[in-house]
């Protein structure tokens, strides 16, 4: 007589959420509910299995969730609970692809333990034309200029103080401020641009 099959066990929620090791980590992003909306974010801590996000808008508890983080990339889930200032998802994936997340968390965790410089995995370059506008949470459009730019950020000249955290829009590209710079800041771009519209993009939205 064969030996019935052994059940499978599913583990409850609260204890599913544990499975992974949560790395305190502020990488900022955007994300998008199911009615399309798109708000920026940022990291409280994360693992490969879920993701708890700083934001002004939160999803509704087991709504799908796509969120977009600088130098991670693209994660799906679903809201699990609500937080102070924001809300926690899980992070849905292959088991090739949770490992390579582990990875990814593994490094960024290292290089804030040891101090390490910022990650230069996309070159800087000089666009050919570095005028452009910056765009204001209160709307208010000003005149600046590009300093230097990459896939994920770029360096802004500009008269006016913009606080640090303050999200912006470079041209037609979101971003938010991430460091003060001598004559003006850094901004880390919500997502990795398109090397072939990066410049157009970046361009004066006037």
């Amino acid at each position: 007589m064969m030996q019935s099959k052994r059940a499978v066990r599913v583990l409850p929620l609260n204890q599913e959420r544990r499975k992974h090791q949560r790395v305190k980590i502020q990488l900022t992003g955007r994300f998008m509910l199911q009615n399309r909306q798109e708000y920026p974010c940022r990291t409280i801590n994360m693992s490969p299995g879920g993701l708890a996000l700083l934001a002004d808008v939160k999803a509704q508890i087991g709504e799908t969730v796509v969120v977009y983080l600088d130098h991670l990339g693209r994660a799906e889930g679903r809201c699990v609970r609500h937080i102070e200032g924001g809300f926690a998802m899980t992070v849905a994936g292959t088991i090739r692809r949770r490992d390579k997340l582990a990875n990814q968390l593994t490094w960024f965790a290292n290089r804030q333990i040891l101090g390490l410089p910022e990650d230069r995995r996309h070159e800087r370059f000089t666009i050919s034309d570095p005028r452009s506008t910056l765009t204001l949470p209160t709307g208010v459009t000003i005149p600046c200029r590009i300093m230097d730019a990459s896939l994920s950020g770029a360096a802004i000249a500009t008269t006016t103080p913009v606080a640090t955290g303050t999200p912006v829009v470079v041209g037609r590209t979101q971003g938010r401020v991430v460091r003060q710079l001598e004559g003006g800041f850094a901004v880390e771009f919500s997502r990795i641009q398109n090397p072939d519209t990066l410049e157009r993009d970046l361009g004066s939205s006037m």
